[in-house]
């Protein structure tokens, strides 16, 4: 593109929620706002840092909590990082192996993918191990930073299984996650799409619960920016944050899943079918070989505030951070985890717009039972619902109160 006024090379996984980047290079919405968009597709979150670190890509596909990572010094290479936008909530799912499933029937588990049954299903079957001497059951998830870590944690947690102690939690890279279940490496895993429905459609495991159920309206990936490269080049972000808005909107259409999922299977983006990427568009989940169940919110483009950057998600990961002892609590930790999420940036970027934008940069999580209207004058928001499966409720205003209470419930 040679009239272009930016160029900007972003890096990403090979997973569905990449797809608002890939939307917004390959349908033109990019283009639009003057930004030859370059993305190179990388095999691990590592790399995804590490080459934001050394000025590879000014931004990047991430897991919502690596950048807070990044910023308190919990990895060893690592740019000072801002999230200006989010890249959509939700899209996530636990898997397990057929043969574990089987295992959790016996103890209750149900077809509807309730967090509530499926724990008290699998702790049913932690608790049989002991009892026969058997070694843990083994888990994976993405990244020890990864909204992936955290969901299944708390999950665990929730339902009475310590996930230091009870089961074995190793990291693994989200495109094999399937052929480690159908090997025998794992027992279970934790990842986004299009990898649960893999592992569905190779006949490998079963979808026991989803992201989706366990903290409802949650995020998932973000849009990370090298920190000096976005204060040095804010006309680029914010054309780049107005692009990914309108891949956002055009994501949402059911209209164009369809095409959205022929776009992702392409070798360049996620390289698997396009049948692979249907479930999650559409929202009718392959839960096993003969058997679905329809979640209407499990992956959310743009409905509910879906781009918008929260502090008070930046808050609830460090939160966890804290939890799983990975980080320690301070006033100046919990400043930097609120400071890297940059509504002030998405605001500037997407006002001129006519966007829908919240009132207010942070929540309390999980207050919202309904679909609650919010937003600013003349633009119509729907907020919600939000809630945790437990009932719990996290107000960023009470963080240490909310610390204070997990550390009694146990972990860390």
């Amino acid at each position: 593109m040679t009239d272009a006024r930016f160029e900007i090379s972003a890096g990403f996984l090979p997973l569905l929620d990449s797809a608002l980047l890939v939307a917004a290079r390959e349908k033109g919405f990019a283009a639009a706002e003057g930004i030859a968009l370059t993305l190179v597709r990388e095999t691990s979150w590592a790399n995804i840092r590490d080459r934001l670190a050394v000025g590879h890509f000014q931004v990047a596909h991430m897991l919502a909590p690596m950048p807070i990572a990044c910023n308190l010094g919990l990895t060893p290479l690592a740019a000072t990082t801002v999230v200006p936008m989010a890249l959509g909530l939700g899209g996530n799912a636990v898997t397990v192996s057929n043969a574990l499933w089987h295992d959790m029937i016996g103890h209750g588990a149900s077809a509807d993918l309730s967090p509530r049954a499926a724990g008290d299903a699998l702790r049913g079957v932690v608790a049989d191990r002991v009892r026969a001497g058997a070694a843990p059951l083994r888990f994976a998830v993405v990244h020890p930073h990864s909204g992936h870590n955290y969901e299944l944690r708390y999950w665990l947690a929730a339902c009475g299984i310590d996930p230091d102690r009870d089961i074995e939690i190793v990291i693994l890279p989200p495109p094999l996650m399937a052929d480690a279940l159908g090997s025998g490496s794992l027992d279970g895993f934790c990842a986004g799409e299009p990898w649960n429905t893999a592992a569905v459609m190779l006949g490998h495991g079963r979808i026991a619960t989803v992201k989706a159920k366990i903290w409802r309206s949650s995020p998932e990936k973000v849009l990370g920016a090298d920190a000096r490269w976005a204060e040095a080049n804010s006309d680029a972000l914010a054309a780049l944050l107005r692009a990914i808005h309108h891949a956002a909107q055009w994501c949402a259409s059911p209209a164009n899943h369809a095409e959205l999922a022929g776009i992702m299977a392409a070798p360049a983006y996620v390289g698997r079918p396009a049948d692979w990427m249907s479930p999650a568009l559409s929202g009718q989940l392959r839960t096993s070989a003969d058997s679905s169940v329809e979640v209407d919110d499990f992956f959310m483009p743009q409905a509910r505030a879906a781009t918008f950057p929260w502090k008070s998600h930046a808050l609830w990961f460090y939160s966890q951070m804290v939890r799983w002892g990975q980080a320690g609590h301070s006033t100046e930790n919990a400043a930097i985890a609120r400071d890297t999420y940059r509504p002030d940036l998405y605001r500037a970027a997407l006002k001129p717009l006519g966007a829908a934008l919240p009132g207010a940069n942070a929540k309390v999580e999980g207050a919202l039972p309904t679909p609650t209207p919010v937003g600013s004058a003349g633009a119509s928001l729907v907020l919600g619902p939000d809630g945790f499966f437990d009932g719990g409720l996290f107000d960023p205003d009470d963080l240490d109160g909310y610390i204070a209470a997990q550390r009694m419930a146990g972990g860390g």
